[in-house]
């Protein structure tokens, strides 16, 4: 499990440089810096020199050279996973089912130049991120460590993590097409809800689920920072230091802050939802242990009925023996003849 374990962050942390290059492209405007897919102005994708990668070129082949690296780390992982059970099989199956869609995805935006795709594209990659988060938490000592949570906050994270999804997609339809008040409106449903998911975590005591829910409410502020960075530097005639570098910077780090967070809370309500499973096995168990319990007695119950036949039984020949010898064969048996 280790193995796994270190192959899951090892995946965790290439798909974040993954989403900021991601950003980088989208944001540079570099998405059809390279014409053709899967090849790199008629290279194959790993052998296009280096001397070649400036400017957009730079931006969206290094974004192909990233995704194929997570794309071979997720096939090495799910390989980990495939003797570890068969939740852990399935979910490594997903991841590489997952990485594969994101890629044909990713060309198809080129040869087809179709904005619609990038909708799509963002979106999933941010999913993959959770996935792949939830992947190396449930591979750790974590894991397997005792948690102590109220069962009612297993929906409310639930909601959550649905909230900061589609605020995601709606960041995609800011980014795409400029729908900026949906995005707006979807920050109020999540800084509404998520505040409340911390604190009542964070007052379980758990030892995972509340320095998780520290981690996500330190995030939360600083989204918030970001986001209102974003919104400033590009709707507002405010002057913003750093000029260009700045208007880059913080969408881009907007973005990546985004799949942090909704990989905290994914992992949360993984946590809590685990607590609930074993919990109802539990009870499972226990329901089976007492029905086992009272077979056994009802059957030692029994043995001891028939053991009680057999006694009286065994007195009643014994009896008839001794009446036997005191008065003799009656007249007329085989023996006496």
């Amino acid at each position: 499990m280790r193995l796994a374990h270190r192959l899951a962050l090892g995946t965790a942390v290439a798909t974040a440089v993954l989403i900021v290059f991601g950003g980088l492209v989208t944001n540079t405007g570099a998405a059809l810096a390279v014409p053709d897919w899967p090849n790199t102005f008629g290279h194959n994708l790993f052998l296009y020199p280096w001397s070649g990668m400036v400017g957009g070129v730079f931006y969206e082949h290094s974004h192909r050279l990233l995704g194929a690296t997570v794309g071979l780390l997720t096939l090495t992982l799910a390989a980990a996973l495939w003797r570890r059970g068969p939740a852990l099989r399935a979910l490594g199956l997903v991841a590489v089912a997952t990485v594969i869609a994101q890629g044909v995805l990713g060309g198809l935006r080129v040869v087809l130049l179709r904005d619609e795709l990038a909708l799509v594209h963002g979106p999933l990659a941010q999913a993959f991120f959770a996935l792949i988060a939830t992947l190396a938490y449930l591979t750790s000592p974590a894991a397997k460590a005792p948690a102590s949570v109220d069962g009612g906050l297993r929906r409310l994270a639930l909601v959550g993590a649905a909230l900061i999804y589609a605020q995601i997609v709606l960041g995609a339809l800011l980014t795409h097409a400029g729908w900026l008040w949906l995005h707006i409106g979807g920050a109020v449903a999540v800084f509404a809800v998520l505040p409340v998911l911390t604190a009542r975590t964070r007052r379980t005591g758990d030892a995972v689920a509340a320095p998780l829910s520290r981690l996500l409410l330190a995030l939360l502020g600083l989204q918030l920072a970001l986001g209102t960075g974003a919104y400033l530097a590009r709707f507002s005639p405010l002057w913003i230091p750093g000029g260009q570098t700045t208007m880059l910077v913080l969408p881009v780090a907007h973005r990546l802050v985004a799949g942090l967070i909704l990989s905290a809370t994914v992992v949360l309500a993984v946590r809590l939802h685990m607590r609930s499973v074993a919990k109802h096995v539990e009870g499972v168990r226990a329901s089976e242990r007492a029905w086992e319990s009272e077979r056994v007695s009802a059957s030692s119950a029994n043995e001891g009925a028939g053991g009680s036949e057999r006694a009286w039984g065994g007195e009643r020949v014994s009896a008839s023996s001794a009446n036997e010898g005191v008065w003799g064969k009656p007249k007329g048996s085989p023996i006496s003849k």
